[in-house]
């Protein structure tokens, strides 16, 4: 397993150790041990699996509010996404800022976003399936979100026309955005 730091401090990508042959492939998305070794010690306690069946769908800016924050760990079974995170923590060097990668089937890749960051995805092909371990349950009543087009933030979105729910058209920005984060560097 080889895993990245990125320009956000505490967000990783990382590439699984991946063993193939004629009749496909295997890879231990999650492994405890082997992901604590190197410095992710998190306990995930949820798994979530949406399916996509447009492209150009974009779900976020999600987080969750403290004490029911949750750092998440994303990758994609079929298709591929545009993922984005955006650091949310009040005094933080990098507040405000984002960071984009292609997640995809065939690259494998896997994204850990901290708590204290907002996490959104695009859609790029049709009857993508992403995947995703959080270590703090769903909790409805600190379910959050910033718009996906804040202009303040300035994310270089697939697309400009996304397919959107209702409750993620309906997003602040993150000047009005509720956020109890603390950056403690």
């Amino acid at each position: 397993m080889n895993v990245l730091d990125t320009h956000l401090p505490g967000v990783k990508l990382i590439e699984p150790a991946v063993f193939g042959d004629h009749r496909g492939f295997f890879l231990e998305s999650y492994n405890h041990k082997t992901f604590a070794e190197q410095g992710v010690n998190n306990t995930f306690v949820q798994d979530n699996h949406s399916l996509s069946a447009e492209a150009c769908v974009l779900r976020g800016m999600h987080y969750q509010l403290e004490p029911k924050a949750q750092t998440k760990l994303v990758r994609v079974a079929a298709g591929a996404i545009y993922d984005v995170v955006v650091d949310i923590r009040q005094g933080s060097p990098t507040y405000g800022q984002w960071q984009g990668f292609i997640l995809s089937a065939a690259n494998k890749r896997q994204l850990l976003v901290p708590k204290g960051f907002a996490h959104g995805f695009c859609t790029i092909v049709p009857n993508t399936e992403v995947l995703y371990k959080v270590d703090e349950l769903y909790s409805p009543e600190h379910d959050r979100g910033i718009a996906w087009d804040d202009p303040a933030l300035g994310i270089d979105w697939p697309t400009l026309k996304p397919v959107l729910s209702d409750k993620d058209a309906k997003h602040p920005r993150l000047a009005d955005a509720e956020a109890n984060f603390t950056y403690e560097g």
